[in-house]
């Protein structure tokens, strides 16, 4: 399209910046080059065009949780709790098809065979069952237990730290757990998401502390769920209480030492580092009373 100039002449329209081969009388707002109508979008003050809007996004800084995680909006989904729930499914399946029976799926199943929780076996080398151990279940009702405490707590706790931090921390449990058992329980096999879960009943306790909201609600369930492995001798107790101390211990790592090392003008990148710093550390502790654990065990099996 072209207008008449001064004497009648036609003045060609520039094209737009992104479409060269579009004229357009257009301008963005705030940079003033051409654009077409595509290009444009509504803006508080005319019309601007995507790339300023974009350059408006990146620069605009972003809300975030109290640990630093984006701040989840409506659309935001719990994919990791829901992936953690979907491998515990299919894996509890997967002993079911193998032991031929779903009550007692433990009995016959190569994986279970492969990956429950016996220090002497871990002391022997077969260290895949520290963490393998944390995603079978003895029975239905076992699973469903660990996977429903999973999604109503998981999910909240998923929102707050984000999906990373969110999964360090229950990585962090289920090791610890696993160490745990290593030291005080020696003659059974265990297995169960149990130690992971506890643990994410000690974030979440961390959380309302440092969200200044009431845990008391939270420290009643994990007050009931003690007491229940006091008195079932079946369950792990020591698995809960060392999920349950790493667990409280990430999150406290990841809502309390950046503050303690940098005060309320931290960015939230240095925050992020710090709390990092704060898991490794955490983790390299559980490893190394494994690795020690494991030298008492072969000497006292073996006398190696």
């Amino acid at each position: 399209m072209s207008h008449p100039g001064w004497g009648g002449a036609p003045v060609p329209q520039p094209g737009c910046v992104r479409h060269p081969d579009r004229p357009t009388g257009l301008q963005c707002a705030r940079c003033r080059r051409p654009y077409c109508p595509e290009c444009l979008r509504e803006a508080p003050v005319g019309f601007q065009c995507v790339n300023c809007i974009a350059a408006a996004a990146r620069n605009t800084p972003q809300a975030r949780t109290i640990a630093g995680a984006p701040m989840p909006t409506e659309h935001t989904r719990p994919v990791v709790t829901q992936a953690l729930i979907g491998v515990n499914v299919l894996i509890f399946a997967l002993t079911v098809m193998q032991s031929g029976n779903l009550a007692a799926n433990y009995r016959g199943s190569g994986i279970f065979e492969s990956f429950a929780l016996f220090p002497p076996y871990v002391a022997a080398g077969e260290y895949e069952r520290l963490i393998g151990s944390g995603f079978l279940h003895y029975g239905p009702i076992h699973l469903l237990v660990n996977m429903f405490a999973l999604f109503i707590v998981g999910r909240e706790i998923e929102l707050v730290l984000g999906r990373w931090r969110y999964l360090a921390v229950y990585a962090i449990s289920l090791l610890s757990g696993s160490a745990a058992v290593m030291w005080m329980q020696i003659d059974a096999a265990t297995a169960g998401a149990s130690g992971a879960v506890f643990g994410l009943f000690g974030a979440l306790a961390v959380i309302l502390t440092r969200l200044r909201q009431n845990p008391t609600g939270i420290l009643v369930i994990i007050g009931l769920n003690v007491f229940i492995s006091v008195t079932i001798p079946a369950i792990s107790l020591w698995g809960h209480l060392g999920g349950l101390a790493a667990g409280a211990a990430s999150a406290a790592a990841l809502l309390y030492l950046p503050r303690l090392f940098g005060g309320q003008r931290l960015s939230a990148q240095r925050a992020s580092r710090i709390g990092v710093v704060a898991l490794v550390v955490i983790t390299l502790i559980i490893v190394a009373t494994i690795a020690i654990r494991v030298v008492m065990l072969r000497e006292l099996i073996w006398g190696i």
